[in-house]
């Protein structure tokens, strides 16, 4: 005895017609559906502008760390016309036993070079980031990240 299974894709009506979802029906759960991404976008957008941020301090600490160990070898930090270049490439200092970064100089996590003052303002080096924007001050995701923060 063989059994036959049977699924059938769309429902028969009693009048021996096949009938599948209306129009209206799959509009609404197409609006439902649309309506929860509306809620749950914004949220997830506002988690990625904080986790950029959280990124380029990261990146701010572990390029200060690369200065602390370049100060170590030269006596010095690089000038602002050396630059953060100097810690992946020898300026003409016969004490650099570089390089100090790994994987060469990063960019913020919005694609822009990291700004390096010497002296600094609010410590003896500085290393900003100007956020989304890329210009200078700003609030939430276009706020100044600094390595004094």
């Amino acid at each position: 005895m063989k059994s036959r299974i049977h699924l059938p894709a769309l429902r028969e009506s009693a009048g021996g017609r096949q009938s599948g979802f209306s129009l209206i029906e799959l509009l609404i759960v197409m609006v439902i559906l649309g309506l929860l991404a509306s809620l749950v976008g914004p949220k997830m957008f506002s988690k990625l502008g904080m986790a950029k941020q959280k990124t380029a301090q990261t990146q701010i600490e572990m390029l200060m760390t690369a200065l602390d160990s370049y100060r170590l070898d030269v006596g010095r930090y690089p000038s602002s016309q050396e630059g953060l270049e100097a810690l992946v490439r020898n300026t003409g200092n016969d004490k650099w036993h570089g390089p100090y970064l790994a994987k060469g100089l990063p960019k913020d996590p919005w694609g822009n070079k990291y700004h390096y003052q010497n002296p600094g303002e609010h410590g003896e080096v500085d290393i900003t980031s100007y956020g989304a924007d890329g210009t200078s001050g700003g609030e939430g995701e276009n706020a100044d990240i600094g390595s004094w923060q």
